[in-house]
């Protein structure tokens, strides 16, 4: 009897994450969910398992190296890692925008990307059929106004997803890009906005049907369930109401 597929899911406590985490434990897939809130990713695994599919909740930073590595130890063969992790910090213009708030979007959006992606590769390898998941946004390939710190880092994982495809083309692994447009979810917005909710909701204000979290999480399970051959390289995914990073119809 063929093993249970393995997924890593990076960012799996709230929004994207959560909802690809049921997405592919729907489908088959034993998800290892991992975040730095233990507590919100233990329960998912505990709401997984209640509905009767395979759920393990590790806490991990993927910022951290060092945990990392450790945490990839546990692998032998992996089917698929999503890299979820990641956010917006801040929407100020470029002339006074926060270094330190750049700095710490590259680290988690880039960094933790590619901290994860070195790590759990040769299991991915190993499993004759593995695929990298690199959840970017539409900020990986236009910028806006007071968006430069995250569009950046965003740009910066556009590239990653693009070299590594190149660098390991002939191997069993996969590269799969899914840049989502204007996506509204519990915390993206009011953590870019530091708490304040008003700023939160006027990215949304007027939208009809902004995309959900499971929206995307529907996208990328459809991704990786294609056949071992099917490469989605780049999947761009907006609500109708969005046609570009800067033209969105509102009715107010």
């Amino acid at each position: 009897m063929a093993a249970t597929p393995i997924a890593v899911i990076t960012g799996a406590s709230s929004g994207i994450g959560a909802a690809t985490a049921r997405t592919l434990a729907a489908a088959g897939f034993r998800v290892v969910l991992t975040a730095r809130r233990k507590d919100r990713i233990e329960a998912l695994a505990a709401e997984i398992t209640k509905a009767g599919h395979q759920a393990t909740a590790y806490p991990l930073d993927v910022t951290d190296r060092a945990a990392v590595d450790e945490f990839a130890t546990a692998f032998r063969s992996l089917a698929v890692l999503v890299n979820n992790a990641g956010g917006a910090l801040g929407a100020d213009p470029v002339a006074t925008g926060d270094p330190a708030d750049w700095r710490q979007m590259y680290e988690t959006n880039v960094i933790g990307t590619l901290n994860v992606t070195q790590a759990l590769l040769p299991a991915l390898t190993a499993s004759g059929d593995g695929t990298v998941v690199i959840l970017s946004s539409t900020a990986a390939l236009s910028s806006y106004e007071g968006g430069g710190g995250y569009v950046a880092a965003k740009h910066g994982e556009h590239v990653l997803a693009e070299t590594l495809r190149l660098e390991i083309v002939g191997t069993p692994v996969r590269v799969i890009e899914v840049a989502p447009g204007m996506v509204r979810t519990e915390e993206f917005a009011t953590t870019r906005f530091r708490g304040d909710t008003e700023k939160a909701a006027k990215v949304y204000a007027g939208v009809d049907a902004p995309l959900t979290a499971e929206d995307v999480a529907d996208t990328i399970g459809w991704a990786v369930t294609r056949p071992s051959h099917v490469n989605i390289d780049l999947l761009v995914v907006r609500p109708r109401a969005q046609a570009s990073n800067t033209k969105v119809h509102r009715t107010l």
